[in-house]
């Protein structure tokens, strides 16, 4: 990259092509998956640390344990095998005139074919061993390096003295583009002075009470810090930034649909009583509040039909499908204004076919003594409850005489997956949408549910994966949150170990126990097959078909296993979780595919392998699977890492008493983006990392509640209109 590759005027919104004319198609690429198409999502490609330019030193200089940064010559890159394991080890040698060291890339053989002897590099990394046997492992390595003439020397420093310390960029790398090159085109940018082509989005009053620098001061401090606080200062900028503009988004979201029509539904609360009360079993004081919160929605006592945006948020088996059975019955047993027949109708939107095939069952036992019909739509079959022939059973019907049927709004409650949106489905009076586990799909595609008539139905979406409070506060901005945190009586607690690779037959005798007494049981791997051979360790984590082969051939020999994961078509996954319902498999090793909805009240004991690799909110999750049973049931974790990092969060999982509290610790210990659904959002790690300071997220909410309540269109703040509209398509809010 040169001087000349970069034309003098600069704008923000250029493509990168433009100024860097020699990029390399496999950089085009990488930059392309990093989501960096023109220059200002460069400059809001921000570092993910820091190192300091006094830790760039020489080979005799370094010391156990220290962060080194070293330039010099590759020799010998080879690949071998360790002698117990078989491991491929990718090895060279790096000399600088101090001196040589081993490079040592544990599960990474292909390295070795990118570099050759005598290749100039920089590598970074954590060294091991002690004198002649010191040892880089895993480094991350540059080819392409501007070797520095002194070793303080760093493309951003201002001083003259090479005892001045600066500090220096370390950027979020993919393969193809390295974190030195972001620091040499960031240089390249600020010398075309690009970043002041950014328009600050942030109105001059905010910056000013909450003492954030201005937009192209807090780009050169983030980038090119000269103090660790000019640093902290930006990237707390940029984190209000984000929050605040996703606060705005969602609370223009929430504005329009306020504005907007909904069906009225009318509240017979004695008929509401008595099927609440036909459950077979005693409804919680959390499911009747909750119950309570979405009839007030549907009937506010200001009056008025606005469309109800709700999530409700309950630990697994907290009871939320019988919440949402009961609020359909209320639904659909509506009539619509203005006419003495044809109820109200309501859509449940389900994230898999295994699961809306379970709702439909779980819904028809709720409803066998209440005549309202209840509809299956997948993308293999559509049924209809009650048949004509026989009462107690569901009839298959054709998918045209399905969709007729509900267009003629003779199916008052239709549960599906993704083809309930198709555009061939027309609802006639859709009043009320539940969307199950999968909120985006909820705020996404609700638009396509309206009527002709432009109706928004009440929406209701439900999750079981626990959420921090700031992170709700966030993402779900546009939502009124109901919490179910209280158990049905007489639920047992899971009795959860964790145990060492010595004590896994510990786990095995249970397993065996508890397959004799004719109950089910899991085991889950963190991959299916292959390693990933970008991570370090990867060969080392268990893998669904190794594991189940193993299982098969040498622990339970005489029980029938299969195995599930993601990479199987929806044709195998239903056969294997049909099976296992139906007691054909005793023992199913998958992954965390089944983290999701999956229920079988017979399956009494789950292993969790490689439990570290997994984020505390999702181990609850797999926890969950077995929590339905009304037998005693077990969970063993078996981490695979023994240090403290591990143990503590495991200690957290075995003492939380419920996922929310898991929730926080996960937030405060490991940061938002290892959350379930964190990075699937597209919030950047600044922001992410900010969500652990609730008195920032409850201002940026409070600023932009009171911004969106003067001015909804931002008519007044063009710049941050602009900024908002952005945040709210890379959140998929539009």
């Amino acid at each position: 990259m040169h001087a000349s590759s970069i034309l003098h005027t600069m704008d923000a919104h250029d493509p990168l092509e433009k100024h860097f004319t020699r990029l390399k198609p496999e950089q085009k690429r990488a930059l392309g998956k990093l989501g960096i198409h023109t220059i200002r999502d460069l400059l809001y490609h921000f570092p993910s640390r820091y190192a300091h330019s006094g830790q760039v030193g020489t080979i005799a200089g370094v010391s156990t344990g220290a962060e080194v940064t070293l330039y010099g010559t590759i020799r010998k890159p080879d690949v071998r095998k360790t002698w117990k394991t078989r491991r491929p080890i990718a090895e060279a040698w790096l000399e600088d005139a101090s001196g040589k060291m081993k490079l040592m890339w544990f599960s990474q053989p292909y390295i070795a074919k990118t570099i050759a002897d005598g290749m100039v590099v920089k590598v970074s990394g954590r060294v091991s061993g002690e004198g002649a046997k010191a040892y880089l492992a895993n480094p991350t390595i540059d080819r392409t390096p501007v070797e520095p003439d002194e070793i303080h020397d760093t493309l951003f420093a201002k001083g003259d003295h090479p005892e001045e310390k600066t500090l220096y960029p370390i950027y979020p790398e993919s393969q193809g583009i390295s974190s030195l090159w972001f620091t040499h085109a960031i240089k390249k940018v600020f010398e075309a002075r690009g970043h002041e082509a950014l328009e600050e989005p942030l109105p001059q009053e905010i910056l000013e009470r909450y003492k954030l620098p201005q937009l192209a001061n807090a780009i050169v401090f983030i980038h090119a810090p000269q103090k660790l606080t000019d640093a902290t200062a930006a990237r707390k900028r940029f984190a209000f930034e984000e929050i605040f503009t996703l606060q705005l988004a969602v609370q223009q979201r929430r504005h329009t649909i306020a504005e907007q029509k909904a069906l009225p539904v009318k509240v017979d609360r004695a008929a509401l009583r008595s099927f609440v009360e036909s459950f077979p079993f005693p409804a919680t004081k959390g499911q009747l509040n909750a119950i309570e919160h979405i009839v007030k929605d549907f009937d506010p006592p200001t009056g008025g039909a606005h469309p109800m945006m709700r999530l409700l948020e309950g630990d697994v088996g907290s009871g939320k499908t019988a919440v949402a059975a009961a609020t359909a019955y209320l639904v659909a047993t509506s009539t619509q204004a203005g006419r003495i027949a044809g109820t109200l109708q309501v859509a449940y939107l389900c994230p898999t076919e295994v699961l809306a095939k379970q709702h439909f069952s779980t819904f028809v036992s709720y409803f066998k003594d209440h005549p309202i019909p209840i509809g299956l739509i997948t993308g293999s079959e559509c049924r209809k409850f009650p048949s004509r022939v026989r009462y107690e059973e569901s009839a298959k019907l054709s998918k045209p005489a399905f969709k007729k049927m509900v267009s003629n709004g003779e199916i008052p409650i239709v549960i599906g997956t993704h083809a309930i949106i198709e555009k061939s489905v027309a609802f006639k009076y859709l009043a009320y949408a539940i969307i199950d586990e999968q909120h985006r799909f909820g705020t996404v595609h609700r638009k396509k549910l309206v009527n002709k008539d432009n109706v928004m139905p009440h929406l209701l979406s439900m999750t079981a994966t626990p959420i921090p409070r700031t992170l709700a506060l966030t993402i779900y901005g546009d939502l009124d949150i109901t919490v179910l945190d209280q158990m049905p009586e007489g639920r047992k607690a899971v009795i959860t170990e964790v145990l060492t690779k010595e004590k896994r037959e510990r786990a095995y005798e249970r397993v065996r126990t508890e397959l004799a007494a004719g109950h089910q049981a899991y085991v889950i791997c963190p991959r299916i097959d292959e390693p990933d051979p970008a991570k370090a360790l990867a060969i080392q984590a268990r893998s669904v078909k190794s594991e189940s082969a193993r299982l098969t051939k040498d622990i339970f020999p005489d029980a029938h296993i299969d195995i599930l994961h993601s990479k199987m078509t929806p044709t195998e996954k239903e056969r294997v979780m049909k099976e296992f319902e139906d007691g054909d498999v005793q023992l199913l090793v998958a992954t965390s595919v089944v983290e999701v909805g999956v229920s079988v009240a017979n399956a009494t004991v789950i292993i969790i392998e490689g439990a570290e690799r997994f984020g505390l909110a999702q181990l609850h999750q797999l926890r969950g699977r077995v929590i339905r049973s009304t037998h005693q049931s077990y969970c063993f974790v078996l981490p695979e890492s023994s240090g403290q990092n591990t143990k503590d969060r495991m200690k957290a999982f075995v003492t939380a008493k419920n996922g929310f509290e898991l929730a926080e610790y996960d937030l405060t210990l490991r940061g938002a983006g290892e959350l379930t659904g964190g990075k699937q959002w597209g919030v950047s790690d600044v922001a992410m990392e900010a969500l652990k300071n609730i008195k920032l997220v409850e201002a940026a909410r409070g600023e932009a509640a009171r911004l969106i309540a003067a001015d909804p269109e931002l008519q007044n703040y063009p710049a941050l209109a602009a900024r908002t509209a952005l945040t709210s398509h890379e959140m998929h809010l539009e």
